[in-house]
């Protein structure tokens, strides 16, 4: 495998001819911020006529140890012995989730398919609807990790990258084929749940209504005292953890939206009604072992150096680690190793299997890792 990395800012870009080599996949994170890049696709394009070009937007750019803003993380990769096969579908309404998921997995044939990368758009897709298509598609046979795009913490649009298209409302995957890769992959948060448990009276797939019978965005706003006046976005520094059932590992959910008329609260993923919900905080120290931990989940699977490390944090962890943000990602360089080549990006929402052998599930404020190796 090799790998060529570029940190491409506005007019001081590099060029694209310092890519080395005929590459099989390039990935670009990048920021909305980020001049022109409807030009730039193009001439990436043209340099790299076989390529499949894919990302996403970002609520930060990650590669290397380096969190950047108003940039495109690039990773240029080309395999020794993997096939890739790129698909995507279109969203038209987050109630067509569940089925945008059946339908992308289904245009990927299973046989041989190690692993599949996904892409979505992060305000109109329902992801956890969406991963759970794709693992019916999948009879939950094949692994899936990726994440939901990020427009930093203004909520107002996000994109995909198919090519030298930028899409709105398009979710894409990359699957990856054959016997030499080896893949690993890790999920933790490192975020305190506090007050008292409460039951969900009344929701509708990912909108919340109502807790205990209260309405959901009055209560929620009590204990948000000052920091109410800022949702939805303050609301990224404090996500619900939610479980089905008792003997369930609870789930994370972040707030999308928020509706005064009806004093609902939409989430990344579903509140089903009769489920548990906390309130949860941010503990530094506790999001930095968090992300430890995920690298150290990911070792566990590949006990080797990986070549590619594809990070994915939620912009939640972001906003509370604030200047602090590249001490999560140094923490997983610490675990990966150097010989890693890391790339990733903040998004609103990580997918990812909750361990080796578990089944894969939306989750909100996680530091989430993908590692590939070709043997």
């Amino acid at each position: 495998m090799q790998i060529q990395q570029l940190n491409l800012v506005g007019s001081n870009s590099p060029a694209l001819d310092q890519i080395g080599f005929e590459a099989d996949l390039i990935l670009l994170f990048a920021s909305k911020g980020f001049q022109n890049l409807d030009a730039f696709l193009k001439n990436l394009r043209a340099a790299q006529p076989k390529a499949i070009i894919t990302g996403c937007s970002t609520s930060g750019e990650i590669i290397e140890e380096k969190v950047s803003d108003d940039s495109v993380a690039l990773t240029a990769v080309k395999f020794e012995k993997t096939n890739l096969v790129f698909e995507k579908v279109m969203i038209s309404d987050m109630a067509n989730s569940y089925q945008a998921g059946m339908t992308l997995a289904s245009k990927f044939e299973k046989a041989d398919l190690k692993h599949l990368l996904v892409f979505s758009d992060g305000l109109h897709v329902n992801g956890a609807e969406l991963v759970t298509g794709m693992k019916e598609a999948f009879n939950d046979t094949i692994s899936i990790t990726g994440g939901l795009a990020g427009d930093g913490p203004d909520f107002k649009s996000t994109f995909i990258i198919a090519g030298d298209e930028i899409l709105e409302n398009g979710i894409v995957g990359i699957g990856f084929y054959g016997e030499h890769l080896q893949v690993g992959f890790g999920s933790k948060g490192g975020w305190d749940s506090f007050g008292i448990e409460r039951l969900v009276t009344k929701s509708e797939a990912n909108v919340l209504y109502e807790l205990d019978g209260q309405p959901a965005l009055e209560l929620y706003k009590s204990f948000l005292g000052e920091d109410a006046a800022g949702l939805p976005g303050s609301g990224l520094r404090f996500p619900l953890s939610m479980r089905e059932k008792a003997d369930q590992l609870p789930l994370v959910r972040t707030i999308l939206a928020v509706n005064e008329e009806d004093q609902s609260l939409t989430f990344a993923g579903n509140i089903p009604q009769g489920s548990y919900v906390r309130l949860m905080k941010a503990n530094f120290d506790r999001l930095i072992d968090g992300a430890e931990q995920s690298a150290v989940i990911t070792k566990k699977i590949v006990d080797q150096d990986a070549e590619l490390a594809i990070l994915i944090s939620c912009v939640g962890r972001r906003l509370v680690l604030n200047q602090m943000v590249e001490e999560e990602v140094e923490a997983v360089r610490d675990v990966l190793g150097a010989k890693t080549a890391m790339t990733g990006f903040y998004s609103y929402g990580e997918i990812a299997p909750f361990g080796q052998f578990g089944s894969c599930e939306l989750h909100n404020q996680t530091m989430t890792i993908t590692t590939l190796k070709e043997i």
